[in-house]
C-alpha cells in the first residue's frame, strides 16, 4: 500500500464550488476500470452519489483534492486510470525531484517532458521555445476515451503548477489549447488557465513568454518534501506575484504606443483585474505611471537619436496628442527639450543620422 497522504483539515465544502462534476465522474470511471468501489472516496469528500450524475453540480477545490488523494491511494495510480498502465505512488514526485536541480525553468521543463516518457508513452509531452515564446504540447498516442479531457487538463495543470511553484511566480499564459469541443463547464477553464483559451485545437498545450525560462528555481529539497505532502493544490493555486510583470508591461506598451494605455485596458490585455495589476506592481516596487513614462522616454530618445522624424511625428509615435505636451513631459524626464537633445546628434560627418 502507498503511504497515506494527509487529508486537508478544512471542511471540504468550504470555499466556492467551481470544479465541474465531469472531473469527479472521471475519477469514478477510474474506480470502474479497476473494479473498485468509489463510495469511500466520495464519502471522504462529502460528495453525494446522486450528485455525481448531475452535470450541473459543482464541488470545491478541497473536495477535489480529497477525492483525488483518496483515489490515488486506494487505486495506487496517480494517473487515476488515464493510461494503459498504473503510475504507482510517487511517480509525479519523481518528476518533481528530477527537475528540481535544474539551473533555470527552461532546463526544468525539458527534464520534466523527457522523464515523463519513463512513466508512460500514451501521451508524449513536447517542449519548444524560441526567443519570444515557449510552449508545451501533448501528443496523444492512444485513444483516451471518456477521460481525455480530465487527463489533458490535469497533465497541463500538474506541469504548470510545478513550474509556478518552482520559480515562485505566476506564469502568464499566452494561450491554452484543447483538442475537444467546448465543454458545458467551460466557465471553469479561465480559473485553471488564465489567458486566451481555444477548443477544437489540433493538440492540447500551453504557451507563454520565453523570458520565464531564464528564471532560476527557488525551491530546495525541504520545500519539495513539504509540497509533496499536499501536491494537488499546485493544480488550482493562483500565484499572486508575476516576476516578469514589469517586463511584460513594458513590452506591451512599446508594441502599442498609440493605443489607449489606461489601467483597465492594460489589465485586460494582461488577463488581470485592475486591482491585481496595481497590487502586483506595488509588490515589485513599481507604478504604472512610472513604467509608462520610462517606456515613452526610451522610445523618444531612440527616435530622436536614430531617425529623422520630426519632433511632432515623434510625439505622436510615443503616444502624445500634440508636440507641446510631449515637449513638456520630455523636459520633466530629461531636463532638456527634444530639440536641444537632438541638435548635437543630428549631423555626423555631414550626413543626417
Amino acid at each position: 500500500m502507498p503511504p497515506t497522504l494527509p487529508i486537508p483539515t478544512p471542511h471540504p465544502r468550504h470555499g466556492p464550488a467551481a470544479t465541474p462534476m465531469a472531473f469527479i465522474q472521471a475519477i469514478v470511471l477510474a474506480y470502474q476500470r479497476y473494479g473498485a468501489d468509489p463510495a469511500n472516496a466520495l464519502a471522504h469528500a462529502h460528495i453525494a452519489s446522486a450528485d455525481v450524475s448531475n452535470p450541473q453540480a459543482r464541488v470545491t477545490a478541497t473536495q477535489m483534492e480529497i477525492i483525488s488523494a483518496v483515489a490515488m491511494q486506494e487505486l495506487d495510480d496517480e494517473a487515476l486510470g488515464w493510461f494503459s498502465r498504473k503510475l504507482p505512488w510517487g511517480s509525479y514526485g519523481m518528476l518533481c525531484r528530477a527537475s528540481l536541480g535544474s539551473p533555470n525553468l527552461g532546463v526544468a521543463l525539458k527534464r520534466w517532458c523527457r522523464h515523463h516518457r519513463l512513466l508512460t508513452d500514451d501521451i508524449v509531452l513536447h517542449f519548444e521555445a524560441d526567443k519570444s515564446r515557449a510552449s508545451i504540447r501533448i501528443a496523444i498516442q492512444r485513444d483516451l476515451g471518456a477521460i481525455q479531457e480530465f487527463c489533458l487538463v490535469s497533465s497541463l495543470r500538474y506541469l504548470l503548477g510545478y513550474a509556478c511553484w518552482a520559480i515562485d511566480s505566476r506564469i502568464a499564459l499566452l494561450g491554452a489549447d484543447f483538442p475537444f469541443d467546448l465543454p458545458k463547464h467551460h466557465a471553469v477553464y479561465p480559473l485553471l488557465f488564465q489567458g486566451p483559451i481555444q477548443f477544437n485545437a489540433a493538440q492540447a498545450g500551453i504557451c507563454f513568454d520565453a523570458q520565464y525560462l531564464a528564471l532560476p528555481l527557488r525551491r530546495n529539497d525541504h520545500a519539495l518534501h513539504q509540497m509533496l505532502q499536499r501536491a494537488l493544490p499546485l493544480t488550482v493555486r493562483q500565484y499572486r506575484r508575476d516576476r516578469l510583470l514589469v517586463q511584460r508591461l513594458r513590452q506591451l506598451l512599446r508594441s502599442q504606443p498609440n493605443q489607449s494605455t489606461n489601467a483597465a485596458e492594460l489589465a485586460e490585455r494582461l488577463h488581470l483585474s485592475v486591482r491585481t495589476l496595481h497590487r502586483q506592481l506595488q509588490e515589485e516596487g513599481a507604478s504604472l505611471q512610472h513604467i509608462k513614462d520610462e517606456v515613452r522616454r526610451d522610445m523618444a530618445l531612440e527616435l530622436l537619436n536614430r531617425s529623422t522624424r520630426s519632433i511632432k511625428q515623434i510625439a505622436q509615435d510615443v503616444g502624445f496628442r500634440n508636440e507641446k505636451s510631449f515637449t513638456r513631459a520630455f523636459k520633466h524626464w530629461t531636463g532638456a527639450s527634444p530639440s536641444d537633445l537632438r541638435a548635437p546628434n543630428l549631423y555626423k560627418n555631414g550626413a543626417i543620422l
